[in-house]
């Protein structure tokens, strides 16, 4: 069982027969009552976030989950989901639109990653932090149109959109951050 102080960014716990990620923690010691921990936490079955308080000095009743992670490639995806190849049994995986959630902008085929397993089963997709995509559609940056602080929309070759500054043009590579979907940097090809 954890303690409140355990409760950090990232963890992974088991609750009421469910696998969450605590997305958010903050300790709050009001001058009356008790201390306690407001979490925000996201089931990795579902993707639904809710807010859960903790008492503090308590156990929170959440658990270590079984969980693994397995390196896998991305394959190709199809009407019914997302196609993966463990790089060990070379097994064919399948994940559903649900547990793929956000990260299906930032899949490329032949793309490393890990899928987190719960009880033996694939419940979620962890990227890299910062991925290669190539723009596939934007608007021309007209010389001087900083109204909106020099930026624009434009469309990767995987359909995510992603705020860019003016002088990025098409079938160009960016660098993008997966954790906040932000540009980082323009990359040459090799």
């Amino acid at each position: 069982m954890f303690q409140t102080t355990d409760l950090k960014k990232g963890l992974k716990i088991e609750l009421e027969g469910k696998v969450y990620a605590i997305v958010k923690s903050d300790h709050t010691n009001p001058g009356k009552g008790s201390a306690f921990v407001k979490a925000r936490i996201k089931n990795l079955e579902t993707g639904q976030v809710i807010e859960r308080t903790f008492k503090s000095g308590v156990t929170t009743g959440a658990s270590r989950p079984d969980l693994e992670e397995k390196e896998m490639e991305y394959m190709y995806q199809d009407p019914d989901g997302f196609n993966f190849m463990d790089q060990e049994t070379y097994e064919t995986v399948h994940l559903t639109e649900e547990n793929i959630g956000e990260a299906r902008g930032y899949l490329q085929e032949g793309m490393r990653l890990q899928i987190l397993y719960y009880n033996g089963r694939p419940i979620d997709v962890e990227v890299p932090n910062f991925v290669v995509l190539r723009v596939k559609q934007t608007d021309p940056g007209l010389k001087g149109d900083t109204a909106q602080g020099g930026t624009k929309k434009a469309i990767m070759e995987t359909g995510l959109q992603v705020i860019v500054p003016l002088f990025v043009d098409e079938d160009e590579l960016i660098k993008i951050d997966t954790r906040t979907c932000d540009y980082v940097e323009r990359v040459k090809e090799k």
